[in-house]
């Protein structure tokens, strides 16, 4: 009975000490590597086909067509991925970009990215409303004063 538990004890050990060597360094060599991984499992120009399918389907059925093949003529998805890179290695750890790119790289995270432009869709007219009635009463309330 000793020896199990000295020899569970010695194995927790291990695990707890050598369970901080797991994680990342987070230096911005690895915050590149994990951006570009995640930026992989995530490509802009698939995010951005995504919300432009979205808001051609508010237009008119004629002009949809139209919109789109000029909107991907227009669009520098080269820049937008450089901007979205930079934006990633500044705000997130390698830990984090790591565990995005798992997530997002996984069939459930690829699932749930599949339906964020419907989710967009639908939240995004009534946030827009909303913000600008708060903007309104703000700005009422500022005259106020």
């Amino acid at each position: 009975m000793m020896k199990s538990v000295a020899i569970l004890l010695v194995a927790l050990f291990v695990f707890l000490t050598t369970l901080p060597a797991l994680a990342l360094e987070d230096t911005p060599a690895n915050r590149a590597q994990q951006a570009d991984i995640y930026l992989r499992a995530v490509p802009p120009q698939s995010m951005m086909k995504d919300v432009a399918i979205k808001v051609a389907a508010t237009m008119p059925e004629s002009q949809r067509a139209a919109f789109l093949d000029i909107l991907t003529k227009n669009l520098d998805i080269n820049a937008l991925s450089a901007l979205i890179r930079a934006a990633l290695i500044k705000n997130f750890t390698a830990d984090e970009l790591k565990a995005l790119a798992d997530f997002y790289g996984s069939q459930v995270g690829q699932s749930a990215m599949a339906k964020m432009g419907n989710y967009m869709a639908d939240v995004q007219p009534g946030l827009i409303t909303e913000v600008r009635k708060a903007q309104d009463l703000t700005m009422q309330q500022m005259k106020a004063r």
